[in-house]
């Protein structure tokens, strides 16, 4: 299946006054009919699933069918006599779910349960049959399917259903891709129901199924389901764009020209690749419709160019940039940095000499494979023998970033509403990023994968979990930031935890967290703490407590001023040997800057008098430090005793409130040698709590 060329036009079921153009369809009547009069012979194919078997070989060419026949004959037996709403026989359905996946190239064990997934749920027949004659694997699979169909999609149900259908997609994603392909075929035969009830199947299809198979990368069944929704539930748009498409078939398409240039451009290079014109599918074209306007011949379609190798996809890149003009705004690549749902390719687009503009996917054929199927494609990922008689959770490999996340999430959720509003802006992100979790004491950094736009707060939880609660700042990249500061794909980030097991999150928090894991723990901290927040504004709100010494004056500095007053400046705090310049100030005194003091630039500008500034012979000087730490009782007193260890003494300290767990200290020195500075500043930071110490 085409995730580019499928739309409600491919569907007679849907739009009966259409047909199919791409290949005979199944006449299902007359297999479910011929299925009726009873089982061939068993000791051959039944002739009902010969296309679901020819599809399967298509991609499985060694692929053991016998266990087919068992379960297409158990699957006949059991729903003879049943009937679908469209007065086909039942088995018709089944039949028309496993083609689906057949043709994505689903391994012979999601076939099987495919086969058998209505069987548990409609008729006699108990999982503990299907996992005598099929094995473990088949009746799990069959278990997950039958619990997703049992879910309630009623409107008030919504977040249990998610949760439910999250929970059996963790378990094994081959249930939802046996889900995806059963309301694929229901949306298709969807005319015989009511309109109010084909609006609601199509509206729990575009809130809970599409965003699905959007994650798990079944792109070809996510466009087809796309399309029909669009024109169940904007019929009038989807005629627009219907028009739209029909008027373009009969003009003059520039895209089989370009691809015959394009061919002829690699076939010079010496590039093996296959080159097609892919239809966009009804939503792709009513989307760019509504973004550029009016619509170019080249906007109906996309050339894909299939080679063998990585390394042929950049080859092509080359030369297609090379004998044509690129549009480097329009340059992906997904390749070396592929999307959270395991799609990978080169997306450009090229300029022709007579003005046309064609978008080009550049991929493998096993890109391709996936790009179409996702994790269908894939095969059987999960562990085998013991490991499929446990009950633990199975362990796969192939899982996406963003479902581990979820299920991580999800049992803590408090209430089915926050579960719904998270999940819902969790499935809008569309691309993740990676970033390297860097911890206090670890050697090597861990590598975490988060939604794009994530923050500094995300990357805590993500890390550390309900500890996380206690951060009061992250480095990133080796920089002291805010927790609030949003991370970028490559950054490393070191999460800073205070010592004060009592610390927790601020209300502020919730609006820079994006992900559910972070949301939660927050807002169930916040829930069972509500004074946490009032007595940080409190806080914030009192005045700096300041300790001032009796000393004062301008230390060790001179100025070529005679009788005047000289005083060191706070803002720069010079010490020798610092380069400094002064300046007259009311009542006559100088005040000494640093000369790279911001403020000796405004003095300047107001036109201050300068007066030439040096240093006495003496060591000794003053200086004014600021200590960046996480709060605790005792800190100001081990500060301070740090301070007295190196002789130091000090003129005035000034200790801010809290904010978010951290404390500003703020401390005016008298060294008696300006050499002691950098010994001082270290002893300062080894004090338990302290992550930063910085002259003023």
């Amino acid at each position: 299946m085409s995730a580019e060329a499928t739309n409600p036009e491919a569907h007679p079921e849907a739009r009966p006054e259409l047909r199919r153009r791409s290949r005979t369809r199944l006449d299902l009547r007359r297999l479910g009919r011929a299925a009726l009069l009873g089982p061939p012979s068993r000791d051959r194919l039944p002739d009902a699933i010969g296309h679901v078997a020819e599809a399967h070989r298509a991609h499985h060419p060694d692929a053991d069918l016998s266990i087919l026949r068992r379960a297409y004959l158990l699957a006949e037996t059991s729903h003879r006599g049943q009937m679908r709403k469209s007065g086909e026989p039942y088995i018709t359905h089944p039949l028309a779910v496993t083609l689906i996946l057949a043709e994505l190239g689903a391994e012979t064990t999601t076939l099987t349960a495919s086969l058998l997934h209505d069987t548990v749920e409609d008729t006699e027949v108990t999982l503990e049959q299907v996992r005598a004659e099929f094995g473990d694997e088949v009746c799990f699979i069959v278990d997950g399917v039958t619990k997703v169909e049992k879910i309630d999609y009623g409107a008030a149900a919504e977040p249990e259903t998610f949760r439910k259908m999250l929970v059996a997609t963790g378990n094994d994603v081959r249930v939802m891709s046996i889900k995806l392909a059963d309301r694929l075929h229901n949306m298709r035969t969807l005319g015989v129901m009511r309109p109010d009830k084909q609006a609601r199947i199509a509206k729990v299809t575009r809130d809970v199924l599409i965003p699905l198979a959007e994650r798990l990368g079944v792109q070809a069944l996510k466009t087809e389901l796309e399309d029909l929704v669009f024109a169940i539930l904007h019929p009038e748009e989807y005629e627009h764009t219907r028009a739209l498409i029909a008027a373009h078939a009969g003009e003059n398409d520039p895209l089989p020209a370009i691809a015959d240039s394009v061919r002829a451009v690699l076939r010079d290079a010496g590039i093996a690749a296959e080159v097609v014109v892919r239809p966009r599918h009804f939503v792709s074209v009513h989307r760019i419709s509504r973004t550029r306007g009016e619509l170019r011949g080249s906007d109906f379609g996309r050339i894909l160019v299939l080679v063998a190798e990585n390394a042929d996809c950049y080859g092509v890149l080359g030369e297609l940039h090379t004998c044509f003009t690129p549009v480097v705004s329009e340059f992906k690549d997904f390749i070396a940095v592929p999307k959270f749902n395991l799609y990978q390719s080169l997306h450009t687009a090229v300029a022709t000499p007579d003005g046309h503009v064609a978008e080009v996917i550049v991929r493998t054929r096993q890109m391709h494979r996936v790009a179409e199927a996702g994790v269908v494609a894939l095969g059987n990922p999960y562990t085998t023998g013991e490991a499929a008689d446990s009950d633990e959770e199975r362990v796969d490999p192939t899982r996406p970033g963003w479902l581990s996340r979820l299920l991580d999430w999800q049992q803590s959720a408090p209430d089915p509403d926050t579960f719904w509003t998270v999940l819902r802006a969790e499935l809008a992100q569309d691309r993740e990023i990676t970033v390297f979790g860097v911890a206090a004491a670890a050697t090597s950094p861990r590598t975490l994968t988060l939604p794009a736009g994530a923050s500094c707060i995300d990357a805590a939880y993500a890390q550390y979990g309900e500890a996380a609660h206690g951060c009061i700042g992250a480095r990133v990249n080796g920089r002291l930031t805010s927790l609030s500061s949003r991370l970028r794909d490559g950054d490393t980030v070191q999460p800073l935890l205070a010592h004060d097991a009592s610390s927790g999150p601020a209300a502020d928090w919730l609006d820079h967290a994006t992900t559910p894991a972070a949301r939660i723990a927050i807002s169930s901290w916040l829930e069972a703490h509500p004074d946490g927040a009032a007595a940080t504004t409190t806080a914030a709100a009192r005045a700096p407590l300041s300790v001032v010494g009796a000393r004062g004056g301008g230390g060790n500095a001179v100025a070529d001023l005679p009788n005047a007053h000289v005083r060191l400046a706070g803002c720069c705090t010079p010490v020798p040997p610092d380069a400094v310049a002064g300046f007259v100030v009311r009542g006559g005194a100088v005040t000494v800057h640093r000369v790279h003091c911001p403020a000796v630039a405004q003095m300047r500008a107001v036109g201050r008098t300068s007066v030439a500034v040096h240093w006495r012979a003496t060591a000794d000087c003053r200086v004014t430090l600021v200590a960046e730490s996480f709060g605790r009782p005792h800190l100001l007193a081990d500060l301070t005793e740090a301070i007295a260890r190196e002789g130091v003494e000090v003129v005035s300290a000034t200790v801010e409130a809290p904010v978010e767990q951290r404390v500003r200290h703020t401390y005016t020195l008298q060294l008696p040698d300006a050499a002691g500075l950098p010994a001082l500043m270290r002893a300062m930071r080894d004090v338990a709590g302290v992550y930063d110490v910085s002259r003023a």
